[in-house]
């Protein structure tokens, strides 16, 4: 509890759409649809001193495309999630340019932007679950791309609660 992460929510209709699957999947999950930039940090990273640090790294940031790709599961914790397709390598990028002085942080897992659909799932329905959520990914008609322009800098404030603490809106570079 008390980490500070850095994430993108996803915009409407997408948002709306994975936010029900969520809570198809897993009915008590309140988390809002977001690709994370930065994973869950210690406390330390929540100062004025890193806020500041985060903001200059991210004006340099220029908006980019993201394309939510297929439903996959990870192969080594029962999670579910949609993959990126373009906007990937940017997303490993800012993630990269980020995880530098208060907001160093030693990873429990390789950074692979996503977006999760489900976690903490029963193993023996892992399956099933994978092919619900795939099934009605396909049934979105809905846009699947959107320019990723803003990040918002979040708090744990109990379990599985984050609140928004600032936003940072991505600026085109001027030539």
């Amino acid at each position: 509890m008390n980490s500070f992460a850095l994430v993108a929510y996803l915009p409407q209709p997408l948002a709306g759409f994975v936010d029900g699957l969520r809570r198809e999947l897993v009915p008590d999950c309140r988390l809002r649809a977001h690709i994370t930039v930065l994973p869950p940090r210690p406390p330390l990273c929540g100062s004025e001193t890193g806020w500041t640090e985060l903001r200059q790294v991210l004006r340099a940031a220029a908006p980019f495309t993201v394309e939510l790709g297929e439903v996959q599961a990870f192969p080594t914790s029962q999670v579910l999630y949609i993959s990126i397709g373009d906007g990937c390598k940017q997303l490993e990028n800012l993630h990269s340019r980020l995880d530098q002085g208060h907001f160093k942080f030693t990873e429990p897992w390789a950074y692979r932007p996503h977006v999760t659909v489900a976690q903490e799932l029963d193993p023996s329905r892992m399956a099933a679950t994978m092919d619900l959520a795939a099934r009605r990914w396909r049934e979105f008609t809905g846009p699947r791309r959107f320019t990723l322009d803003h990040l918002t800098f979040v708090q744990n404030v109990g379990e599985n609660r984050w609140a928004d603490l600032a936003d940072c809106d991505l600026r085109p570079v001027l030539v």
